[in-house]
This record gives C-alpha cells, sequence and structure tokens, in this order.
C-alpha cells in the first residue's frame, strides 16, 4: 500500500489543525466570558484552588501520596493563590507569577517522576509477564491527577489573568478640554484589559495575515 498511508498522514494533519482551531477558539471564548464576569470567575477561581489543595491532602491521608511532591502541589497552589491578589491583572514581571511558572513544570516534573517510577517498579516485581500489578495507578487516574491536581488552575489563570500594560490608566494621555470636570473624566478613563489567552490568539492571526500577506495572498476585501 502507497497511497493510504499518506491518506493518513493527510487526515491526521488535517485533524490536527482542526483541534488546533478548537482549541485556539475555546480559549478566546472563555476569555471573552472572564472579562465580562470577572467577579465570578475570581471566586471560582479561589475556591478551586483552596479545593486542590484539599483534595490533595485527602489523596496523601488516605491513599499514601508521598508527602514532599504533595508538599510541593500545596505550596504551588498557594502561590497561584498569591496571583489573585490583583485579578485579573498581573504584572508578567511579578515575582509570583514568574514564580507561578516555574512551580508549574517543576511540579509536573515531580509526579511525573513518581508515577513513572511508581509504575516501573511495580513491573520489576513481577513474577511472570501476565501478571497484573497490584496497587498501580492506570492511565486514566494518572491523567486525571495531572489534569486537576498540576493543570487545571494554571490553565484557568492564564485564560483569565490580563496582562497589566493593557489596563493602565490613561492619565493625561489626551488633551483636556475647557471643562474641568469633562478634562478629568476624559483623563481618568480606563481601557479594557485583555486575556493573555485572547492575546496570544490575535497575536498568532496576526502573525498567519502578515505571513500569508506575504506571499501574496489577500483578503477578499482587500481585492475590491
Amino acid at each position: 500500500m502507497w497511497i493510504l498511508p499518506l491518506v493518513g498522514y493527510l487526515g491526521s494533519a488535517v485533524g490536527f489543525c482542526f483541534m488546533t482551531l478548537a482549541i485556539a477558539s475555546g480559549l478566546y471564548y472563555l476569555s471573552e466570558i472572564v472579562e465580562e464576569h470577572t467577579v465570578i470567575a475570581k471566586r471560582l477561581l479561589t475556591k478551586l484552588i483552596y479545593s486542590i489543595m484539599v483534595l490533595q491532602l485527602i489523596l496523601c491521608v488516605v491513599d499514601r501520596f508521598p508527602l514532599l511532591p504533595t508538599a510541593l502541589g500545596i505550596f504551588s497552589h498557594f502561590i497561584y493563590l498569591g496571583n489573585m491578589r490583583r485579578f485579573p491583572f498581573v504584572k508578567l514581571t511579578d515575582p509570583l507569577f514568574l514564580a507561578s511558572c516555574v512551580l508549574v513544570l517543576v511540579d509536573h516534573y515531580v509526579w511525573f517522576k513518581h508515577f513513572s517510577h511508581h509504575q516501573e517498579r511495580a513491573y520489576q516485581n513481577m513474577a511472570s509477564y501476565y501478571d497484573t500489578p497490584d496497587d498501580v495507578p492506570s492511565f486514566t487516574e494518572i491523567a486525571s491527577y495531572f489534569g486537576l491536581c498540576v493543570w487545571l488552575v494554571p490553565f484557568a489563570l492564564f485564560v483569565s489573568l490580563s496582562a497589566s500594560d493593557n489596563i493602565l490608566p490613561t492619565m493625561g494621555s489626551e488633551p483636556s478640554s475647557s471643562s474641568g470636570s469633562a478634562g478629568i473624566d476624559t483623563g481618568m478613563a480606563r481601557r479594557r484589559g485583555q486575556g493573555m489567552a485572547k492575546a496570544l490568539v490575535d497575536n498568532i492571526r496576526g502573525a498567519i495575515a502578515e505571513g500569508s500577506a506575504l506571499v501574496g495572498w489577500k483578503k477578499p476585501e482587500d481585492r475590491l
């Protein structure tokens, strides 16, 4: 067979493109919702962080999860909680924000090493190839733990937070009018913050538009 493998590669590429577009559209939509309901989003995120911290404690006590990785996970979510003090605005140079970005990767690496080592040790103790190792979490359980306890809060923060450069007050950016009150009201106007996920999608769209313009592709309205 020569053609069918090519069809498989083509279908995989098309499916990957559609999946990427679906994820980008979902991020854009979630950013719009958070921008419209920042108070509700802050409450939900705060409760979510506390809930995951309690869940990790329960897993440590009941299911005998290791103490040090659990402490690291709880400490990471405590740092994530610090980003909520000025929600939804964040400075990209804020030490808490930078520490959150580092802790996401460290927490993922520590838990990945724990589960991989746990499974490797269980399979080494098997007497036969057909034996089933005891007390080894399945792929679904491991993926669910990573999704809920490791990546859910950082992903929600990425969708919800807005870069502070987009929401600085525009005091003095516009000339004041002859009426003092009107000039003050105009000078105190604030620009609406834009979520980081939404800004990322917009930047990617802009880069694609610039790239298509370089190769000679034009929008339908530009051809008229």
